[in-house]
């Protein structure tokens, strides 16, 4: 991002926060447009074609507004830290409103899941590929092919589980929430979710906890996660799907207990 100086940037949210005027407000906006753009720019990567990048900007813009209005630099938080969820989460909900996704590949998605969690449940780790495709009566090559087209499902659903840029685990239900309305329960909620799918990244395969690691905490795109991985942009894409799928079969199975 192109910000004058840390001590700069310091200035004018105080300047923000004391006047609280629309031109502060949009020295703000204007200095943290960048960031818009390089979170919408790593969404659109995983994305079908039909999707445009200037909608999923416009929609992250509505998250960078709510960011800039409620974010206090008092507690001494990174600003871009605590934005970027709230952007992601905006664009993500103009993606579900959009409703772009064919029903054919929703229907294959739910399947996929189905499968991962009843073969998790009867081995006791995460399924290769060659098991989850022998339980889907699939080749393995048409068992990826399946992971790449709902690749983009499985990125804009709310119960999908990522790693913040601190490493944590969430849920994008949570981004577009207002997490300081949480109740005691749902505090301790929370908690356990993040307990089950911590213990769960622990078991995945290691190249599936890698291309986690380098697309959500080190930020690459799947392009450049396979040029570090000598693998090609489509087969990282599959790796990303069924380590999602994989997590996320997790969390159902353990609140259906």
């Amino acid at each position: 991002m192109l910000i004058e100086s840390a001590a700069d940037t310091q200035r004018k949210w105080e300047r923000y926060a004391r006047a609280r005027s629309t031109r502060a407000r949009d020295q703000l906006l204007l200095d943290y447009l960048p960031l818009v753009r390089r979170v919408a720019l790593r969404l659109i990567a995983t994305l079908p074609r039909s999707v445009r990048l200037d909608d999923l900007i416009s929609a992250g813009v509505v998250g960078l507004l709510s960011s800039v209005d409620s974010f206090n630099p008092k507690l001494g938080n990174k600003f871009e830290t605590f934005a970027v969820n709230r952007i992601r989460g905006a664009m993500v909900d103009s993606l579900r409103e959009m409703d772009w996704v064919p029903r054919s590949v929703r229907q294959k998605a739910r399947r996929l899941e189905r499968t991962i969690e009843e073969l998790s449940q009867k081995l006791g780790h995460p399924p290769a590929d060659s098991e989850i495709a022998r339980a889907m009566s699939l080749t393995v090559d048409e068992y990826r092919k399946i992971l790449h087209e709902t690749n983009a499902t499985i990125l804009v659903s709310l119960d999908d589980t990522f790693l913040t840029d601190q490493g944590d685990s969430a849920i994008l239900a949570d981004l577009a929430a207002d997490t300081g309305a949480l109740t005691s329960q749902e505090r301790l909620e929370e908690r356990e979710l993040r307990d089950i799918i911590v213990q769960r990244l622990k078991e995945l395969p290691a190249q599936e906890k890698l291309v986690l690691a380098l697309y959500y905490y080190e930020e690459l795109t799947f392009r450049e996660v396979g040029e570090v991985l000598s693998l090609t942009e489509s087969r990282v894409s599959q790796i990303h799907s069924q380590a999602v799928s994989d997590l996320r079969s997790s969390v159902r199975a353990s609140f259906d207990r």
